[in-house]
């Protein structure tokens, strides 16, 4: 009974990837879309991690056009450009940024309740 060899598990850091220094926007290629509520039945949906080559412009006037809502590009300090829509857009929007062809389906994560 004295040759019991007792191992400890091996630390795992669930944090390891976000705490990388490589972990800047748009380091992941992960597209972030998220749902804020305002107050009330109003809500917003943001998008943020697109490349920065892409016309942030071009892709919300299409988006409000596409689905009839309003929004803007909002300059975040730490986040970099931050698409705004007005409503809960998340479906749509994933959707239409893979069939445009920006991102692939797998690199979007989508956020909220």
């Amino acid at each position: 009974m004295s040759d019991l060899d007792i191992e400890t598990p091996i630390s795992f850091d669930p944090f390891a990837d976000a705490n990388a220094e490589n972990s800047g926007p748009g380091s992941k290629d992960y597209i972030h879309i998220r749902v804020q509520q305002r107050n009330g039945r109003k809500s917003l949906t943001t998008v943020q991690g697109l490349k920065k080559e892409f016309s942030y412009n071009k892709i919300l006037k299409d988006l409000k056009k596409e689905f009839c809502c309003n929004g803007t590009v909002v300059q975040d300090p730490e986040l970099g450009q931050v698409i705004q829509l007005q409503g809960d857009q998340r479906k749509n929007v994933s959707t239409f940024l893979v069939q445009a062809g920006i991102v692939k389906k797998d690199n979007i994560k989508i956020h909220g309740f």
